[in-house]
């Protein structure tokens, strides 16, 4: 026989910003969590007397705003060096495409990347997760991307791993193989992307290192046919996909990830009406990246209006990387989604929580303070909830749950 389950721990006297697609707010609000795991919700007056009774710890959140723990559904956060002298060329007026056409670009990534350990990968890529981590995020999603090699890209699969570990965090993987034709292989995309499609992945996925697929379709990556073959190989495995599309121009990327039915379509300037409806129909979750709009200093914004229009998910993301997106804070990329991109501050909270959820695969589960979601949530020292895309260079997260305990910060 098993025995007794968790305790329930009641948390009270709380504004509570569900993020269930239903109720926008509820005020005199509690929660009920058991182990990891959300009970109860809703507002404390309904609460039956018998499942109270049953709380042996009490905590008062003395009328603070409530959020499910922040995901940051789109990193690159795991590297070695820097692309500082790249941003300096663009501000002299050398373009993203040009620096990458010219032999830089993410290819300056992977010559520093393969030759750390790595100890060196982690060591350099934990701030990067602790600022994020300062910042509410309970959930981060992680791409390789910057070995190109088996050997490598397996490296920073393993580090990203060990990174939620030590953190305690969860860390999705995404295998993002086909971010750029390796040197070994120029002039032999198709033969890489085989490689890629045939071997690396169902070996790290055998070794439990890849939770998702990615892809990056533009003109200076990778085409929207060659994705197929690997998103062919992906859904062999069970395996989610996801797809870098129309960042830069569109070559037919987000009809690809629609036909597949894909878990995220990101970036999406040059994404058109059409391409907004075959994402809502696939139920493929749009997620934008505002700190690389403003790290290119891009003119051209994503077609929110149509998003809107088709109800396509969006979700916000930091992008974190080194070269487009040099960031590490989503409280920013909010800030940055409102002002540039013109979302209001409810659809940026959903875009970073349940539609940020959806965009990893884990929408049933992650996101939203509802009965049966995991007990992750966020206590802010804010008075209303619009300051949480407001704020630049001001982190006014106060605690953080994390699985039902106290993981960050204090309580009121």
């Amino acid at each position: 026989m098993s025995g007794p389950g968790p305790t329930p721990t009641l948390w009270r006297n709380a504004r509570l910003l569900p993020c269930d697609g239903q109720t926008q707010r509820l005020d005199s609000a509690a929660m009920i969590t058991r182990g990891a795991r959300l009970d109860w919700v809703g507002r404390e007056r309904d609460m039956p007397e018998a499942l109270r009774a049953e709380c042996d710890e009490h905590h008062d959140l003395g009328g603070a705003w409530v959020t499910p723990g922040l995901i940051d559904c789109h990193t690159h956060l795991v590297f070695a060096g820097t692309r500082a002298i790249e941003y300096a060329q663009r501000l002299r007026g050398v373009s993203y495409e040009e620096i990458a056409r010219q032999g830089g670009g993410i290819l300056n990534t992977v010559r520093d990347t393969r030759i750390a350990s790595a100890e060196q990968l982690f060591d350099e890529s934990a701030p990067r997760l602790a600022a994020l981590v300062a910042e509410g995020v309970t959930t981060v999603e992680i791409k390789s991307g910057y070995g190109l090699t088996l050997t490598d890209e397996s490296r920073m699969l393993r580090v990203a791993r060990k990174l939620g570990e030590s953190f305690g965090v969860r860390v999705c993987t995404t295998l993002l193989a086909a971010h750029a034709l390796p040197p070994e292989f120029t002039g032999r995309a198709e033969d890489y992307i085989d490689t890629v499609a045939r071997e690396w992945l169902p070996r790290l996925q055998g070794e439990g290192l890849v939770d998702a697929v990615d892809i990056f379709v533009e003109n200076i990556g990778f085409r929207a046919d060659q994705a197929i073959i690997l998103f062919e190989a992906a859904n062999r495995l069970g395996l989610g996909v996801k797809m870098h599309a129309e960042q830069l121009s569109n070559i037919g990327g987000s009809q690809v990830a629609a036909r597949f039915r894909a878990l995220s379509c990101d970036h999406l300037e040059f994404s058109t009406p059409e391409d907004a409806a075959a994402l809502a129909q696939a139920g493929t979750v749009a997620v934008l990246l505002p700190v690389a709009y403003y790290g290119l200093r891009e003119s051209r914004t994503p077609p929110i209006t149509a998003f809107r229009a088709a109800c396509t998910r969006m979700a916000v993301a930091t992008d974190c990387n080194p070269g487009s997106a040099p960031g590490a804070s989503l409280l920013l990329a909010m800030s940055m989604a409102t002002r540039f991109f013109g979302l209001t501050p409810e659809e940026v909270l959903a875009g970073v929580t349940c539609h940020a959820a959806h965009a990893l695969g884990l929408g049933a589960q992650l996101g939203t303070l509802t009965p049966g979601a995991a007990a992750d949530f966020v206590v802010w020292g804010v008075r209303e909830p619009e300051e949480l895309g407001y704020w630049v260079g001001l982190n006014p997260r106060r605690a953080v749950i994390r699985s039902g305990r106290l993981a960050l910060g204090q309580l009121p």
